[in-house]
């Protein structure tokens, strides 16, 4: 394979940065060579044998010897986490920058880190951001934007923000549901019996997401007892309180392999609004509650505003704390659009981003001498 590789870096908070970053490059290899990076590297869905995987260290996370006199320096407006005298990040940002050079790359997708976006720009790389909902209109992050050859937002055009501005938007290709499988999708009696939950109950799916702390019990266990015929289960990552008085109805399943399945299953959801959840609950179309969780930049609080004004989820932001909150959300949840919540998602969106990132890595690179000049120069 003779074409110029994409780089793509990968943040390892949480599975849906992994996730949408494994498909696409599933499907990207297909045209190029593509390296992940990324500071874990278990958290990725089956990968092609083809993609090139290199483990950085982290760069969010304090390894040991970092100088204290210099925790405090302040961080210029147009970085975010820029910390002074961490040699993992030294590390990790020479590793890159080393790739650029000796892979001659053709283009570095971040998914997510405003600083590597700058920094590709900087190494004179072309370089497309993933973007997030969120109120992301500091310095940092609209240089990375500004600096971007394209944008690329794994969610539908019909979730975009408003105040988006019109240069952001004409450089973005929309991939709604990227890095979800809906051709997964089992009906509710096929996926209980696969689960083993009884065909005759109403069964209410909690989904934790992973990327935070854990979803709190305490709210669910009001809930599940008010709806003393339904099953209430949850899967991914919880935290309970000493107050709390369980019902027996009330059941956790922990992190799963298959939450397509619970999905199926169940006739109503309760969720946080990460980016991969928010597809694979919008795949099935269900009675939907949504809870934000605390995300840096308002993320999951900008997301649950879109979804709410576009009449796609019953939202609250924040846990229900007596019956009747409980009540009023499972009403406004069992009047919403079912084909307009599985409208947001396109099965082939993997497959799209993909033709659109090599599309436009053939457009800037047209008319380009593909030999690194700098060593012809030296010959």
């Amino acid at each position: 394979m003779s074409e110029r590789p994409v780089g793509y870096f990968v943040h390892h908070q949480g599975r849906g940065h992994a996730e949408r970053a494994g498909a696409l490059a599933n499907e990207m290899v297909a045209h190029r060579p593509v390296t992940l990076f990324c500071a874990r590297t278990n958290i990725f869905p089956r990968l092609d044998p083809r993609i090139e995987l290199c483990q950085l260290p982290s760069l969010f996370e304090a390894n040991g010897g970092e100088p204290p006199k210099l925790a405090d320096w302040r961080t210029p407006d147009t970085l975010h986490c820029a910390p002074l005298g961490w040699h993992t990040i030294r590390h990790a940002v020479a590793t890159i920058a080393q790739w650029f050079d000796t892979a001659d790359a053709a283009l570095f997708v971040t998914d997510v880190s405003a600083e590597l976006g700058q920094l590709a720009r900087i190494a004179s790389v072309p370089h497309v951001a993933v973007l997030q909902h969120g109120d992301r209109s500091d310095a940092g992050h609209m240089s990375s934007y500004e600096s971007a050859v394209g944008i690329l937002a794994p969610y539908s055009r019909q979730l975009e923000q408003p105040e988006r501005p019109g240069w952001m938007r004409d450089k973005t290709h929309y991939a709604p549901g990227l890095g979800i499988s809906p051709s997964k999708r089992t009906d509710k009696a096929e996926a209980r019996k696969r689960l083993n939950l009884p065909a005759d109950k109403r069964i209410v799916l909690v989904i934790a997401g992973g990327g935070g702390t854990g979803t709190p019990t305490a709210p669910l266990t009001l809930g599940a007892r008010d709806d003393e015929e339904a099953l209430w289960i949850t899967i991914g990552n919880i935290t309970s309180e000493w107050h709390e008085t369980p019902p027996g109805n009330l059941s956790h399943k922990g992190w799963v392999d298959n939450p397509e399945d619970w999905i199926a299953a169940a006739d109503g959801i309760v969720s946080s609004c990460g980016n991969t959840t928010v597809h694979m609950v919008a795949a099935a179309g269900k009675p939907w509650i949504v809870v934000p969780e605390w995300r840096y930049f308002d993320e999951q609080l900008c997301k649950a505003d879109a979804l709410e004004q576009a009449g796609l989820a019953a939202v609250s932001r924040m846990w229900p704390s007596h019956v009747n909150s409980w009540r009023k959300l499972w009403d406004a949840a069992s009047r919403l659009d079912h084909d307009a919540q599985q409208a947001l998602v396109e099965p082939a969106a993997a497959r799209d981003a993909a033709d659109w990132l090599d599309g436009l890595i053939c457009s800037i690179w047209a008319g380009s001498k593909s030999a690194n000049v700098f060593e012809s120069a030296q010959a």
